[in-house]
């Protein structure tokens, strides 16, 4: 493996190893006797009868794991927690499920009936926990048409995950049509009052995006969720059930922000884009690259984000003429799948930019910080300026694969594609872009 591309890998384990949930929760949490502070808010505990948790998302088990070592010995909690791996040590008092990701299973079914009834017994004397993380969109769902069962949800994730939409526009397709989702958690237990500690996988100021924001106020409307339904062109792929509901019922609106159920909720922010930026910046630096952190491209459909951040990458090199440079970028592309290969939005970016750094002394690394990549076992994947050359050597064709949405294969024969597994983590997706002078 060429020097930079292991230097990238490099960058990208350590950031990783950086982000400990459980550490960040003790760090930012504060607990003094009976009383905890989060943040600005400060809660006494002795005021609740019953303190409970509602843990979803890939990094479930893990934020379980440091609420727990907040307020232990004071309380023992009771709970729920779906993520998409069992628990290494269950813990007494809370019930888990296994559920599915990037598609809901009966787990996630069943897990959000179970969150429904459990929120349902909660009062004004209750203090309930809502931890949440990226992927808890189809680690909890229940559909808000009577009439629709699971296959026709499995069905309807499945288009909207591989429509070519960006997150912000699935999550408001997603908060319309669920049980559990646009504030539906919150208003499921209006008395109690509600603290949301969170993994954050969405932009900075689009909060309510993650997770599709079960415990805050939407900001969107059903308006909103039927032109991007139009826009691209969903009803075509959505199962007969939830068309039929869309274009007969009267929608209800998700709960909005004077709601009565909003007034004692609080949301706290316990990993963000900075969390993320930060370690990588500094595994960078002392590795000797000047480096410069980008987070404009979210969203961008992947070449664009490519060209874009590989033109910043030349830009750099020229400012810091002579230095080694690292750019950083964070942040969902939108990757379309036209294929049936392996692969995700990471491996895709990397393929995109093959042909654009040959023979140039350049790396490009991409990976999702929860260890997966699309409906691939691998996180991302990494290329040089001689990936190109290599790849042809070995008849493959990365246009060809690029179209088949098959960048996993792909990498995985050059023996470039990221495998993690499960991290345990979501914050977002890191990009790590070298050059050499």
């Amino acid at each position: 493996m060429s020097p930079l591309k292991q230097l990238a890998r490099q960058i990208v384990h350590e950031a990783l190893a950086a982000i400990d949930i459980p550490a960040a929760m003790q760090r930012k949490l504060q607990r003094k006797g009976t009383v905890l502070y989060c943040g600005e808010t400060k809660i006494d505990l002795r005021e609740f009868d019953k303190l409970r948790v509602v843990a979803i998302g890939k990094a479930a088990h893990a934020m379980v794991e440091g609420l727990t070592l907040v307020l232990a010995p004071f309380v023992r909690l009771e709970g729920v927690v779906s993520a998409p791996t069992p628990p290494r040590k269950p813990l007494p008092g809370f019930k888990y499920f296994a559920a599915g990701h990037p598609v809901p299973n009966e787990e996630s079914w069943k897990a959000a009936e179970t969150i429904l009834a459990f929120l349902k017994k909660c009062d004004e004397k209750s203090l309930v926990f809502f931890l949440l993380s990226g992927g808890a969109s189809a680690l909890v769902e229940l559909p808000l048409g009577p009439s629709q069962s699971r296959e026709d949800v499995q069905k309807m994730h499945r288009a909207l995950v591989t429509c070519g939409a960006p997150i912000e526009a699935i999550n408001t397709i997603r908060k319309h049509v669920s049980a559990v989702k646009g504030g539906r958690l919150a208003t499921a237990a209006p008395k109690a009052t509600k603290i949301t500690l969170a993994v954050s996988d969405v932009p900075v100021g689009k909060e309510s995006a993650l997770a599709s924001g079960p415990t805050l106020p939407d900001p969107t409307l059903v308006s909103n969720m039927k032109q991007l339904v139009a826009e691209f062109s969903l009803h075509a792929k959505f199962p007969p059930a939830l068309n039929d509901w869309l274009n007969r019922s009267v929608i209800p609106e998700t709960p909005k922000p004077n709601d009565p159920a909003f007034r004692n909720g609080h949301f706290f922010l316990l990993l963000g884009m900075d969390d993320l930026f930060h370690p990588a910046h500094r595994a960078a630096e002392s590795s000797g690259f000047i480096a410069c952190c980008d987070n404009s491209t979210d969203d961008w459909p992947v070449e664009k984000a490519a060209e874009y951040l590989l033109k910043q990458l030349e830009s750099l090199r020229k400012t810091h003429a002579g230095h080694r440079v690292a750019l950083i970028a964070d942040g969902e592309v939108s990757s379309p799948v036209t294929g049936e290969g392996l692969g995700g939005r990471n491996s895709a970016f990397v393929l995109a930019c093959v042909e654009k750094i040959a023979g140039r002394n350049i790396a490009v690394l991409s990976a999702g910080t929860d260890g997966i990549d699309g409906n691939s076992p691998g996180a991302g994947a990494v290329a040089d300026g001689d990936t190109l050359a290599r790849a042809r050597a070995m008849s493959l064709n990365p246009a060809s694969a690029f179209q088949k949405s098959d960048a996993f294969t792909f990498f995985s024969a050059l023996d470039d594609a990221i495998v993690t597994g499960p991290t345990g983590n979501n914050l977002r997706d890191l990009r790590i872009l070298l050059a050499e002078p």
